[in-house]
């Protein structure tokens, strides 16, 4: 078993560093260059169209808002990696990695805004009322290319659907063993395993609006009260802030660093975790984005680019800091183990307990997010009404059986798969986004004319597969005062 978790880790850091890093980055720069850094230029864009509400439908029936699609991706992306994943992309690749995480994010938030905008554009009606859509549906749509989108859809159901939840399990049990260690009987691991797939079950099998109904309330409660907790222990420790940020920088530039390989360490553990962490064009979160009931492609765009800044400048940075203004020893620890430490020698030993039910409510929610992307995809492929519930079953015995032993080989095989994910969303989304930045041309235009962007269909000529986006079933919204 060493040797083949061994053999994946291999393959897995070449396919990384040779391939899938310089594809990503070279992506996000060529979006950002061609949208005029539009992921910086239009925050406050952003922040306007989250907030916005949705109107209610000529049918009656509910929909996912905007700030609801947004709290389902956000439940997917802040996850255990945002406490764990940082914890060992510093001790692996030093505090400079930190650096080359917040540059991931800021170039990637255009890949977001790209792969999210045409999700939204591509989308379809089921037979519910409720939109679906998703890399899958653009790669069929746009792409004429039913097999690669079935492809795709394979991938993120196994990686998100079974593999993530059984990862996102296991953490939850073996942190709430370490915070209670008088429970490290045999039946500890079974009955959390049976508990979560109890509360992940009232949730699933709900369906999306059940799911976005939770997430709304449990994503904003889990970041307040990690970023409260985080901003306690910088506090604390503020006259050690000014040597932390020199230590990020001189991490990612030092000669020093340079010389003993660290620079390529930083670079390498910061865009991989950064990557992981906010999932910028890796096409999972264009499956939440295209559920939101907006009147315009780009304005889920926006929110999508909002919420890799969202998790990895907000989320990411409070475990960097907590880890390296306590500067806790580094050796032998790695993941969620260092945080806990970091916290426990500034706070004392109750702040572990309370990681333990942040780190419950991150991964839970994250549960539920990767069962979404997996349910989304799992109707792109069929439509036959047993599957579904087969797969709910399904994921529920992947949450049962993650919480029960390792999942190191998993965890290594999540790696190969998301990145095999991210290198067919790419190099769909490359020869796409030429029809994102006629959206956004199309968005701004009408905001500069003080307008509240409606899209239509035949406001593109030459559009093909866009189904949801007729001009009969259009109503034209007041305007939402000043232009841009």
């Amino acid at each position: 078993m060493d040797t083949l978790d061994s053999l994946i880790v291999t393959v897995n850091d070449h396919f990384w560093t040779y391939l899938l890093i310089p594809l990503v980055v070279g992506a996000g720069l060529y979006f950002t260059i061609r949208s005029r850094g539009a992921q910086l230029r239009l925050l406050p864009e952003m922040f306007r169209v989250v907030k916005e509400k949705t109107p209610p439908r000529a049918d009656g029936r509910k929909q996912v808002s905007s700030f609801g699609a947004f709290t389902i991706s956000a439940a997917a992306r802040v996850g255990t990696g945002n406490i764990a994943g940082v914890a060992t992309a510093i001790t692996l690749g030093g505090a400079g990695a930190v650096f080359w995480m917040w540059m991931m994010a800021l170039i990637g938030a255009a890949s977001a805004f790209v792969e999210s905008a045409l999700a939204q554009l591509y989308k379809v009606r089921d037979a519910s009322g409720a939109y679906r859509g998703g890399p899958a549906y653009y790669m069929q749509r746009a792409l004429g290319k039913r097999w690669l989108g079935v492809l795709f859809a394979v991938t993120i159901t196994v990686t998100f659907g079974f593999v993530f939840n059984a990862v996102q399990a296991n953490t939850i049990t073996a942190v709430a063993g370490g915070s209670l260690p008088e429970t490290g009987s045999e039946w500890f691991g079974p009955a959390t395993g049976v508990l979560l797939a109890a509360l992940l079950g009232l949730a699933v099998f709900g369906g999306v609006k059940r799911i976005a109904s939770v997430t709304t309330v449990l994503v904003p409660v889990m970041a307040v009260v990690y970023l409260l907790l985080g901003a306690a222990v910088v506090l604390l420790n503020v006259t050690e802030l000014p040597r932390v940020l020199a230590d990020i920088v001189g991490g990612a530039f030092g000669w020093r660093e340079l010389a003993a390989g660290g620079v390529g360490a930083a670079i390498q553990q910061g865009i991989r975790r950064g990557m992981f962490s906010n999932e910028a064009g890796l096409g999972s979160a264009p499956n939440a984005g295209a559920a939101a009931e907006v009147s315009h492609p780009v304005k889920q765009g926006l929110v999508q680019a909002l919420g890799v800044f969202f998790d990895t400048l907000l989320v990411c940075t409070m475990t960097a800091f907590i880890v390296l203004v306590t500067s806790p020893e580094l050796a032998g620890r790695q993941g969620a183990d260092l945080t806990q430490t970091a916290l426990g020698d500034t706070l004392g030993g109750w702040a572990g307990h309370v990681l333990t039910v942040v780190v419950f409510m991150l991964a839970f929610s994250s549960m539920i997010g990767n069962y979404y992307y997996g349910e989304t995809n799992i109707q792109f492929i069929t439509r036959r009404r047993w599957v579904l519930p087969g797969y709910r079953a399904l994921v529920l015995a992947a949450v049962v059986l993650g919480s029960l032993g390792s999942v190191s080989v998993v965890w290594n095989l999540a790696d190969v798969f998301m990145g095999f994910m991210a290198l067919v969303n790419l190099l769909a989304i490359l020869p796409l986004s030429a029809i994102a930045f006629r959206l956004l041309d199309d968005y701004l235009a009408q905001r500069r004319a003080g307008l509240d962007p409606v899209f239509t269909r035949d406001r593109i000529p030459g559009l093909r597969g866009v189904q949801c986006w007729d001009p009969v079933r259009t109503t034209v919204r007041a305007p939402a005062g000043g232009g841009r």
